[in-house]
């Protein structure tokens, strides 16, 4: 659920690695005579487009009940809610980038912001589950456009000095939007402002993404576009056309029956991902670079963080469904039931930045065995107490589990790009950044799916299942620790 808040601080840690010791390739000689006020409200403006796509990535997970109560739509709704949302996003994040560099980044803010704010609109408004799900769709597909370019902006205009003071003044940030996302939503929900119910999650974007937008219009910096930037479009595609079939299928079948449409859906995602697969071989400008999969640490760390993400993603989807349809707590007391595990994740991310130099994948190791702890102590609890589990014991043991996710995802990406080379180290990290995303979707459906699967024997055998899906995904995540590189990457190098 809070995956989506690691991403962007680790985004932001890279971007500040990769310009602290080198001048962005292409950076106007304007970008550093950019008034305070200019530079300030530039940060601004990034900073709205970033609480936007972090507290949509997080809202639905509380929220999904009540949709589903108020439209209908059942299971597959609150499957797909989260996912469509995450992999619209994450199959066409590296694209966004693309066309920020071949386009223009300002230009593409613009677009991103305004398609964002109007696919919120029609999420508030949408009538019925059909509406809302491609509502969540266009989020996505205009967050991709969004969210590459703030970065770029910042380090292709700020001066150097005041770039380290922007990077920092992210993580906080971040922390709280992160935070205040589940927050926001519960509260939004039980205020029930002018009998919308569910409704403002969704609208409120449109007010705070509108004045974004209008600050954006006034303040971001024409940046020169690159017209030799090469896009794959077919490439892009082809991996969007894979998730949203492969994920179709599943939820369908799923949900509604292994009928000839659901399997059909899977079959067209296999023939897809085939296709996918052979561009990436052909094309002179593949969405991720060949030689980075020939790296066997960087690959072993692809695979790694699908799977670790996908895994926590479900797992704290399907916390959120059990305090609400099993322990029958409110929006806004789920939310705050859930405060624990974000504390947990930054805890640990800090703990991650401390020791990362010197651990490496020992970190990541040490992560996973915590959240796997964790996730034990979960099962534990409810297989003793089933409906009856008291809270305080879950908040202390989502603790944990938010400790271990946050040292495991800190030290990933760091690990992962541990033997790349420096001219290299952008196109990982953004493919790892888009793994995420993808992950953040199938995790979401493949969990909940396993949970709703299993609700014949009650809401705490469902919990319990999906808690066993996890551990088992857990045990496969660390057969594939030794593959990675022993070293965590040097930011001051990459």
């Amino acid at each position: 659920m809070f995956v989506m808040f690691l991403a962007r601080n680790e985004r932001v840690r890279h971007s500040e690695g990769m310009t602290s010791t080198t001048a962005p390739t292409g950076a106007p000689a304007a970008g550093s005579t950019m008034s305070t006020k200019a530079i300030w409200l530039t940060l601004i403006v990034i900073l709205i487009a970033d609480a936007l796509d972090l507290i949509d990535a997080t809202i639905t997970n509380v929220a999904a009940p009540s949709i589903v109560r108020d439209i209908g739509g059942g299971e597959a709704l609150v499957k797909w809610l989260g996912a469509s949302y995450a992999l619209a996003l994450g199959s066409l994040l590296v694209l966004g980038g693309r066309i920020g560099d071949r386009f223009g980044q300002r230009r593409t803010f613009l677009i991103g912001m305004t398609g964002f704010v109007a696919a919120s609109a029609l999420a508030g408004l949408a009538p019925g589950p059909a509406v809302l799900v491609t509502a969540r769709l266009i989020q996505g597909a205009f967050g991709a456009l969004l969210i590459p370019q703030g970065m770029a902006i910042m380090t292709r205009t700020f001066p150097r000095e005041t770039l380290t003071k922007a990077f920092g003044a992210f993580g906080p940030m971040l922390a709280i939007f992160g935070v205040g996302g589940p927050i926001l939503a519960g509260f939004l929900i039980d205020a029930n402002l002018f009998g919308l119910g569910w409704r403002p999650v969704f609208l409120i974007n449109v007010l705070v993404g509108g004045l974004g937008l209008l600050l954006a219009v006034k303040t971001l910096p024409h940046v020169a576009p690159d017209p030799t930037t090469r896009i794959d479009w077919t490439a892009a595609a082809l991996l969007s056309g894979t998730m949203l079939t492969l994920l179709y299928g599943l939820i369908e079948g799923s949900s509604a029956g292994w009928t000839i449409v659901p399997v059909s859906c899977i079959a067209a995602a296999l023939v897809l991902f085939t296709a996918f697969t052979h561009r990436q071989r052909t094309s002179a400008s593949p969405l991720i670079k060949p030689s980075l999969l020939r790296n066997r640490g960087f690959a072993s760390g692809l695979v790694l963080g699908l799977l670790v993400f996908a895994a926590f993603n479900g797992l704290t989807y399907v916390i959120s469904l059990f305090f609400q349809y099993g322990l029958h707590y409110t929006p806004t007391h789920t939310s705050l039931s859930l405060l624990p595990l974000t504390i947990g994740i930054i805890i640990g991310s800090g703990t991650c930045m401390a020791l990362i130099a010197k651990l490496g994948r020992v970190l990541v190791l040490a992560g996973l065995l915590v959240t796997a702890l964790g996730a034990g102590l979960f099962l534990a609890a409810v297989n003793h107490y089933g409906l009856h589990t008291n809270g305080w014991l879950l908040a202390s043991i989502t603790l944990v589990i938010g400790i271990g996710a946050g040292i495991c995802f800190g030290s990933i990406f760091d690990t992962a790009l541990g033997d790349i080379d420096h001219d290299e180290a952008g196109a990982a990290s953004g493919s790892l950044s888009a793994v995420q995303q993808l992950a953040a979707g199938v995790g979401s459906a493949v969990v909940t799916t396993v949970y709703f699967h299993t609700l014949g024997g009650g809401q705490a055998h469902a919990m319990i299942t999906s808690l066993v899906t996890v551990l088992g995904l857990c045990l496969l995540c660390l057969a594939a620790v030794p593959l990675l590189p022993k070293r965590a990457a040097d930011l001051e190098h990459h």
